[in-house]
């Protein structure tokens, strides 16, 4: 009887040992069977990358000091070289139209969204799907147009001659403000150019408010920086549809001016990157797009007083997305009416 119950016993500890064998090998398995996917991961993830070679030519807008940091950053993480072209929308385009017949660029960003879409309408985008797509706030429908940034317009002043300032878009035209408000050339900053497409399509008399302003002494400086810098030294005292990133920078070196967005809403004007169909270094242009949506270059965005592309960013230096009043915007009778209203804006302040 003793024999049996010590043999029972044996079996039964020859079994706990082998199950407990059993279970090291399957962990023992299973861990090797993670370490070598996380391995061919990194592998496959550092093989695209030293796949990645040349240089990728990119045309930008200001500010000059983000297009910077941004081919730096993407240079140093794949070792692409960056070659720049920056300039206003209206001068990208201008490079572009005279690179017809001998394409340059492989990537182009500007600050208007209906240009990009005048482009796709073209045929000279192509279509991609970038990482982080899927936290994007601004893709067109057909992946062609990516805004990995995005700027508003407001209204500027100078707080020495006005300390404090809340007038509408049709105030403006106020005698309060006569030959002291100013505006950016629409044709030169694609930024106020869409604003007043978007003001012309989406508030009830529009053009007419438009007109007013004219008749106010509204004057038409330059593009953005010149427009900017007639408000900051006092030669006016108003700068209607002023780009808010070139504000919240002035602000925060001292310069004395404010902006606030109107009650009846403003423009967000997403700033479309795209890749180019005539590209000459197309994996180079898509991996440069999805760099600009990548946590570092998004933070460079929003550390540029942009709003950055991406929901899930945040800004703590200007006033976020959900903040702004915006006008509704159909972009595609925007695109319509964009070139002829600011045209006419200039052909009235004359």
């Amino acid at each position: 009887m003793k024999k049996r119950m010590l043999s029972l016993l044996l079996a039964g500890c020859m079994c706990l040992g082998l199950a407990a064998c059993g279970q090291t090998s399957t962990e023992e398995n299973t861990e090797n069977q993670t370490s070598s996917a996380e391995g061919t991961q990194n592998i496959q993830q550092n093989e695209d990358t030293q796949q990645l070679s040349g240089k990728v030519t990119v045309y930008m807008p200001s500010p000059a000091g983000l297009a910077d940091k941004l081919a730096a950053a993407f240079t140093e993480k794949t070792g692409v070289e960056v070659e720049q072209f920056q300039g206003t929308t209206g001068e990208i385009l201008a490079r572009l139209e005279t690179e017809q017949a001998n394409p340059v660029a492989d990537v182009v960003i500007l600050a208007s969204w209906s240009d990009g879409l005048s482009m796709k309408e073209d045929g000279q985008i192509m279509s991609y799907t970038p990482a982080n797509a899927d936290k994007a706030n601004w893709i067109d429908e057909d992946s062609m147009l990516f805004g990995t940034s995005a700027s508003a317009v407001g209204v500027i002043y100078n707080t020495t001659i006005y300390s404090e300032l809340s007038a509408d878009w049709a105030d403006l035209a106020g005698a309060d403000y006569k030959d002291n408000i100013a505006i950016p050339d629409p044709e030169k900053s694609g930024a106020c150019k869409d604003f007043l497409a978007g003001f012309v399509t989406g508030v009830d008399g529009g053009e007419d408010i438009m007109q007013s302003w004219a008749d106010n002494g509204l004057t038409v400086p330059g593009a953005n920086a010149a427009a900017l810098e007639a408000v900051t030294t006092g030669e006016k005292g108003i700068l209607i549809a002023g780009v808010d990133y070139n504000a919240y920078s002035s602000m925060n070196k001292g310069e004395p001016i404010s902006i606030y967005y109107p009650a009846t809403g403003t423009v967000v004007n997403p700033r479309p990157a795209m890749i180019m169909n005539t590209a000459p270094n197309v994996d180079n242009a898509k991996a440069f797009i999805d760099f600009l949506y990548s946590d570092e270059a998004q933070q460079m965005v929003a550390d540029a007083y942009l709003l950055p592309g991406r929901s899930d960013v945040q800004c703590d230096n200007r006033t976020n997305l959900a903040d702004i009043p915006q006008l509704p915007t159909e972009w595609d009778a925007m695109m319509d009416v964009a070139s002829d209203t600011a045209a006419k804006l200039n052909e009235i302040c004359q």
